[in-house]
């Protein structure tokens, strides 16, 4: 069972998340700069596109609010601050090494249900500023929304259901001696398939396209597109953050601390989600739905009955 945190790490958890989610978006800009020129240039060149992620912070700071006709802003901007506060509230149960913010007794659906969350954050972004084009953005995430939820809450619950618990403390004391990641493989890739999509990320863009002006956040702007946009990337570290607890063994390891280990897990997972962005293009909405439909789910119905097999021959 993971140790509370002290006091103070309510506090330092959201400057912890967003710290990690702007050097994550900084060397998305640099791959980004590499994938249009051909090669990352140097040193210096690196450090330029890095820090473009800031300056772009500071132009929707400083630009002039746009409005749309008939708009609901309180609305709008309900749904925009929303979202890095679902990213937020989903981390106070991820571990640090063996020490949680709050290690709550049903803390896998307390993850899940931020994520619920998230989806009526969006929508309300989209929905708010009465222009077609966020709302089809908005419809676009619940669509996706509904065909990624099943098989992801298969997939967590299959972790659960290996450790006998829906405490996250109790997931990774019960991967001490193996991974959940080496024998729950379908339910490990479906939950980082899964995250992508929760973020909207990668191949998973479709809610935010350039294909329709921008999608769920076309007509945010200022503090609000900020507070939209800044919220994708910490659900995307805290979505690939809660995969470590989740099957690849939390804490556990030789030598190093736990805490170091989840540094370093946590790293190496996002490092690989950064990179299929590069490599995988934007799937097709209804190519999505039709995989997650009918290939994610049954497997993940699959991996589920193999692990319930396991745990009552145990």
């Amino acid at each position: 069972m993971a140790e509370r945190a002290p006091l103070w790490a309510v506090f330092v958890l959201p400057a912890v998340l967003v710290v990690v989610a702007v050097a994550v978006a900084g060397l998305d800009a640099v791959l980004a700069a590499g994938a249009r020129t051909g090669r990352i240039g140097s040193l210096r060149a690196a450090a330029v596109h890095a820090v473009r992620p800031g300056r772009e912070v500071l132009r929707h700071l400083v630009q002039q609010p746009r409005r749309t006709r008939a708009s609901d802003l309180p609305l709008a901007r309900i749904g925009a601050a929303l979202l890095p506060v679902a990213a937020v509230l989903a981390a106070v149960v991820l571990p640090l090494g063996f020490r949680s913010v709050s290690d709550l007794p049903e803390g896998i659906v307390w993850f899940n249900a931020m994520e619920a969350l998230a989806w009526a954050a969006v929508w309300l972004a989209g929905w708010g500023p009465n222009s077609a084009l966020s709302l089809i953005g908005g419809y676009r995430f619940l669509a996706q929304g509904l065909a990624y939820e099943l098989p992801h809450m298969l997939a967590i619950t299959t972790a659960a259901l290996g450790a006998e618990s829906l405490r996250v403390g109790e997931v990774v004391d019960a991967q001490a001696g193996l991974w959940f990641a080496v024998w729950m493989p379908a339910a490990f890739g479906i939950y980082l398939l899964s995250a992508m999509a929760m973020a909207f990320w990668g191949p998973f863009d479709q809610p935010v396209g350039v294909d329709v002006a921008g999608g769920a956040a076309a007509e945010l702007s200022g503090v609000d597109r900020v507070l939209f946009l800044g919220g994708r990337w910490l659900l995307l570290v805290v979505a690939a953050a809660f995969s470590v607890p989740l099957f690849l063994g939390g804490g556990h390891g030789p030598l190093l601390p736990g805490w170091a280990w989840t540094v370093l897990k946590t790293a190496a997972v996002l490092a690989v989600l950064v990179w299929a962005r590069r490599r995988v293009p934007t799937l097709r909405m209804e190519r999505y739905v039709e995989l997650a439909w009918v290939v994610l789910t049954p497997l993940a119905v699959v991996q589920a009955l193999f692990v319930a097999v396991v745990v009552l021959n145990r």
